[in-house]
């Protein structure tokens, strides 16, 4: 029988080792891509092809009949690989020149096996054809090549044409939801930041095509993106005249919000739930609920939301709720289930309380909102408001589709950026650091997965889960992504009589959407499930929803005519997530954000359902999928709040300095405070270790190949676990080149990856990595230290904008459990770190 966990998490206060870091060099073999039959006649097509591009441009740009002032003339050209071959991106622009790749888009030949095919877009000004001209002159020469000459073989084998790029070109949406030239849409626009005239040449533009440009924008180190409602055609003009452009995106639309129904009126319950509970103290940290507004007069709401913390984007659409949305999550986010609360007797002591921002309009026919735009004006009312008060973000709010398929978004973006400690400027309406001297402010958000639609439910539901992509921003690397699962699987009410439950308890919810499909660069989303209820089946094989017995129950924003509504899908469990996060702030005020975040994913476990799929996985590869489907699992309140006598966890902040000058800088280094003794003690008894690293990026959003330069993250973390028979020293070799003494080998042996649950190839995605290593106690007892340690990102292949030397934040959460065994592993600990020993009862 497990120990009753009664002894607070060990927070570890002392700082790990710095040193000098240079990773071990390794050998990746690149396949050379075929060359063509004859490079001469390859360069002269390409050479031509450009001279036509160069004349066809100034056609174009004399056909449009407008100026726009200040817009440096220039041609953007386009770049088709040859199938199956990806592009040198690198090698197609040069920063000196002006020459700028903007997009990057891919699509599949139509054979019978399946090639893709990289399509590169480059803005090159006016006056700088000459770069390209040179290179497929060198490229197409015949003569013997001389010692140390550069014929530009690996820029140019790969591409098959090059022509002048029409708008379609500067595409980085799905191809299908391109529109038809005369259809009218609101377009997300990117401009390239070059001389803070853009959204001016941008508006000077619209005016004389006469197309919209919404209020909103939203500014990155080198992008603005705005909205412009247009047609193709209109906004065709702008790629020949206007040269800011760097991509164009289809808006995003936000989800309906489910219709609501309520069980029979309940009002009594509410009345004596409301007064056997004591609201939080004036201090106590908040979820920030963005949504729909919120009913503050609700009577289990009032006393934890003031009225000063309810606020709105628009004044004109009020703060308070005018859907039931919004409403319904600020229960569950104070409460949780109301079902079990109501129905106890005990005394509700609220550790947290509530905000709430209005992000949604009131009306249905409002324009598409530039949505990163309007959670960043979101955090920054809150802030403003309360600026020293601890909080969490919680939005149940996603766009309609899934097409990203993990490609970051401005709205994903937008959030990551907030989440790493940038801010709102009210003036540029740029996330910025606020360089006032303090400490950026990170920000936790926690963000639902985004639902499969009610149309598209079906019995085989894990099926059509696994082809749903999470909708966006739920792709945000930041983020803590919440799916649903449930364990609501008896169906007793007469009215649903000749009706069954279609998922089974422990698995995932039939409304959860899932990262099964996205690439194996992007993220593990979602990051954990909560409950989000289930739906019914009925012997013709039709499935409805929503069945009492199998939802969740929350507030009705109209308490007045009914105060309890019932509640489901992703938007339930990330109250609920959020609900999590805010208490486990309140317990230790002294966590970061990204410490937060990794207690609760390091506190999910698998249910036994989803273990019998994982254990039917063949492999590594196809457990990472799963993986994707499930997150890291159910999270556990008290896994996450507390320790026992045979689990413990320890829980480390730090700050490192990847890079400087475009190298890799420092590596840390933990010797933990370890239960040595103990664990030699137990032999070979069976333990678990776990181990979670969080971190936040910094976001580099332009859809341009996510490589080097171009790379979506900042920087990435990876941790490493000292092996049983290595000494510390022979570990830091492993690591660190560094640490080698001159003309030593790395050590040939130590890590071990197969060792681990997941491994290094499934857990390194995004910037959370949890893995669990079983093994016997007398060898736990050797692996007190861990290294943590960079690889590459954007800072250091772009130094002037890395922020390394302000540090990078990093929260490392350690435990050790031995299960089955009667001992006590924390008190060892606790002593050796000076923590009074004290069990609560």
């Amino acid at each position: 029988m497990a120990a009753p966990r009664n002894r607070k998490h060990i927070i570890v206060s002392g700082k790990p080792t710095a040193e000098a870091y240079k990773p071990h060099g390794r050998k990746i073999d690149i396949p050379k891509p075929p060359a063509p039959a004859s490079r001469a006649a390859h360069g002269k097509a390409l050479k031509q092809a450009l001279e036509s591009a160069v004349v066809e441009a100034h056609q174009r740009r004399t056909d449009a009949g407008i100026q726009v002032h200040g817009a440096v003339p220039g041609l953007y050209v386009q770049f088709e690989s040859q199938p199956g071959v990806p592009l040198n991106l690198s090698s197609l622009e040069d920063a000196r020149q002006g020459i700028e790749l903007v997009a990057v888009s891919h699509s599949q030949t139509e054979e019978a096996e399946l090639r893709r095919v990289e399509r590169a877009t480059v803005f090159v000004p006016e006056g700088k054809v000459k770069h390209f001209v040179t290179r497929f002159e060198r490229y197409a020469k015949t003569t013997p090549k001389s010692k140390g000459e550069r014929r530009h073989e690996e820029m140019l084998d790969p591409v098959a044409a090059l022509r002048l790029s029409t708008l379609r070109g500067l595409w980085t949406d799905a191809p299908e939801v391109y529109p038809e030239d005369h259809e009218t849409i609101w377009w997300e626009v990117w401009l390239r930041r070059q001389d803070g005239s853009e959204l001016a040449r941008l508006m000077e533009f619209a005016g004389r095509r006469q197309v919209d440009v919404a209020a909103r924008r939203l500014q990155f180190d080198d992008r603005i993106v705005t909205l412009v409602r247009a047609t193709a055609e209109q906004l065709s003009d702008s790629i020949d005249v206007l040269n800011d452009l760097a991509e164009v995106r289809r808006a995003k639309e936000t989800a309906t919000v489910f219709s609501d129904m309520a069980p029979d009126e309940q009002g009594d319950w509410v009345e004596e739930l409301s007064a056997r509970t004591t609201p939080p103290a004036a201090a106590a940290p908040a979820v920030c609920v963005l949504d729909t507004g919120v009913t503050r007069g609700h009577p289990l709401l009032a006393a934890s939301l003031a009225a000063s913390d309810c606020h709105t984007c628009e004044p004109a659409w009020g703060a308070h709720d005018h859907d039931g949305h919004g409403t319904e999550m600020a229960g569950l986010a104070l409460y949780g289930d109301l079902t079990p609360v109501l129905a106890g007797s005990g005394p509700v002591q609220l550790r947290h309380g509530l905000e709430s921002v209005k992000i949604l309009p009131p009306n249905g026919q409002n324009p598409p909102e530039l949505y990163g735009a309007i959670t960043a004006e979101a955090t920054s009312r809150v802030e403003i408001q309360a600026p020293d008060r601890q909080r969490c973000f919680s939005m149940a709010v996603t766009a309609l589709d899934e097409r990203d398929r993990g490609q970051p978004t401005s709205w994903s973006a937008a959030v990551d950026a907030l989440a790493a400690g940038r801010a709102l400027d009210a003036s540029s309406k740029g996330l910025v650091y606020l360089d006032d001297g303090n400490e950026p402010v990170r920000r936790l958000f926690v963000v639902s997965a985004g639902n499969v639609d009610g149309s598209a439910l079906q019995i085989a539901h894990l099926e059509r889960s696994d082809t749903d992509a999470v909708h966006d921003p739920a792709q945000a690397w930041n983020a803590l992504t919440v799916g649903a699962f449930t364990e609501k699987a008896i169906v007793q009410d007469p009215q649903w009589s000749g009706w069954q439950p279609v998922a089974h308890a422990g698995d995932l919810s039939p409304w959860s959407t899932t990262g099964v499909v996205f690439a194996d660069a992007w993220p593990i989303k979602p990051d954990v499930v909560f409950e989000g209820g289930n739906i019914v089946k009925n012997a013709k094989g039709e499935v409805d929803f929503p069945c009492p017995d199998l939802c969740l129950l929350s507030t009705h924003y109209q308490p007045a005519q009914k105060p309890l509504v019932l509640s489901w899908a992703t938007s339930a469990a990330t109250a609920q997530a959020a609900r999590m996060a805010a208490i486990i702030a309140a317990e230790y005020p002294t966590l970061w954000p990204e410490a937060v975040r990794a207690l609760v994913v390091h506190s999910a476990e698998w249910t036994a359902r989803m273990q019998t799929h994982l254990r039917g996985a063949s492999g590594k590869r196809a457990r990472a999928r799963l993986v994707r489907r499930y997150g890291f699992g159910v999270p556990s309140l008290s896994r996450a709040l507390r320790s026992a006598g045979d689990a413990l966890t320890l829980i480390a902040q730090g700050s490192i300095r990847p890079f400087v000058d475009g190298k890799m800088r420092e590596m840390h280094l933990f010797d933990l405070p370890w239960p040595r003794e103990v664990l030699q003690g137990l032999g070979e008894t069976p333990v678990r270790l776990r181990v979670t690293l969080s971190y936040f990026v910094e976001p580099n959003p332009g859809r341009r190949g996510w490589k080097k330069r171009h790379c979506y993250a900042s920087h990435a973390l990876r941790f490493e676990v000292k092996g049983p028979t290595e000494s510390v020293e022979e570990f830091r070799k492993r690591l660190n080149r560094r640490a080698l003494d001159e003309d030593e080998a790395k050590p040939a042996t130590g890590g071990d990856s197969s060792e681990w649950y997941l491994g290094e190839q499934a857990r390194n995605h995004g910037s959370i990595h949890s893995d669990i290593l079983q093994g016997f106690a007398a060898d736990l007892a050797e692996r007190g230290v861990i290294g943590i340690y960079p690889v590459s990102g954007w800072w250091k292949d772009q130094p002037k904008r890395d922020r390394s030397e302000k540090g990078a934040r990093y929260a490392l959460v350690v435990s050790i459990e031995t299960p089955g065994v009667e001992t006590d592993i924390w008190t060892p600990v606790a002593q050796q770190v000076g923590v009074p020993v004290a069990i609560e009862t």
